[in-house]
């Protein structure tokens, strides 16, 4: 049930939360954008129209056009969780988003957050 919650919240009222954790440790808009296109394999123009949409976080994810091949390289704990180990899948990919976007708050280069 808690995670129902989490499903039904809107994507366009999670993504300023992100930006501006971004923002506030000197990163920027573009970066939060690579690395959720990244993720999601949205293009930057299909990012937005899902904002502009304000579809809920399942949708978000039942929608992105494919998940990144190297999703499996995303690792540690996020919320006192293993993201590796997460079993319900949908949450797994809403805590990879979480995960990377600490990584890049955190300092980390665009080049390990993206796994390359």
């Amino acid at each position: 049930m808690k995670n129902e919650r989490v499903y039904k919240l809107i994507f366009a009222s999670v993504y300023p939360h992100y930006l501006k954790k971004t923002e506030t440790k000197g990163h920027t808009k573009a970066e939060l954008d690579t690395i959720i296109c990244w993720l999601t394999g949205y293009t930057q123009k299909q990012l937005q129209q899902q904002i502009d949409k304000k579809i809920d976080l399942e949708t978000f994810f039942a929608q992105a056009p494919q998940l990144n091949p190297n999703v499996s390289k995303i690792t540690g704990v996020i919320c006192g969780y293993r993201v590796e180990e997460i079993e319900d899948k949908l949450m797994q990919k809403i805590r990879y988003m979480d995960k990377l976007i600490d990584e890049l708050a955190k300092g980390k280069t665009m080049e390990k957050i993206l796994r390359k």
